[in-house]
């Protein structure tokens, strides 16, 4: 239930193997169904989930009701709408699983208590943000410019697990274009 967990923070730190088992052991195994919203747009965040099988996305929705896929994590890696576990205020976001899916949950409570007395687990929450940080700003700057096929590129290149396991509908939402200009052009590729 924890080898994808402990692998990535194997993968992280060197970790004694105490350590490693007190950190997992804040972790409850969920299940999930397909489409399944764990967060809704009006709730505060309070948990954070490791991605052991399966896919996340964070999104909103427009007023006319489109949907703007804004984040995907998979397999091996954290995903929460971190802007509201961090303050406590209303995501403005939902959080849902695309796919059937296995979670690692830890409450707020729990993931802050690790970050105050364990100093690995503190190193490895400042990698999980810098690295969120990192991605999020190639992709902002990334696309500023870009034409419909750079975008493509540019998935290829540093997340192509979208293309491989994402709807056409909800990578089209993610790259800002419309899923018949994305079908085009993988086609083309």
């Amino acid at each position: 239930m924890y080898q994808t967990l402990e692998k990535f923070l194997k993968g992280k730190t060197n970790i004694d193997q105490e350590t490693l088992t007190k950190i997992c052991s804040f972790f409850k195994l969920i299940k999930t169904k397909r489409n399944e919203l764990l967060l809704n747009y009006d709730q505060v965040s309070n948990h954070y989930y490791f991605i052991n099988k399966g896919c996340i996305r964070l999104f909103t929705t427009s007023k006319e009701g489109v949907e703007n896929s804004r984040y995907f994590a998979f397999e091996g890696n954290f995903a929460t709408a971190l802007p509201s576990f961090i303050d406590q205020q209303p995501a403005e976001e939902y959080l849902q699983t695309i796919e059937k899916s296995e979670l690692l949950c830890i409450s707020r409570k729990d993931f802050y208590y690790l970050v105050d007395t364990e100093p690995l687990f503190a190193k490895i929450y400042t990698e999980i943000l810098e690295l969120g940080f990192i991605m999020a700003q190639k992709r902002i700057y990334g696309f500023q410019g870009f034409d419909a096929l750079d975008k493509v590129k540019w998935i290829i290149k540093y997340q192509p697990q979208l293309l491989l396991k994402v709807s056409n509908k909800m990578v089209a939402s993610y790259l800002g274009m419309s899923p018949s200009t994305l079908s085009r052009i993988k086609s083309k590729l």
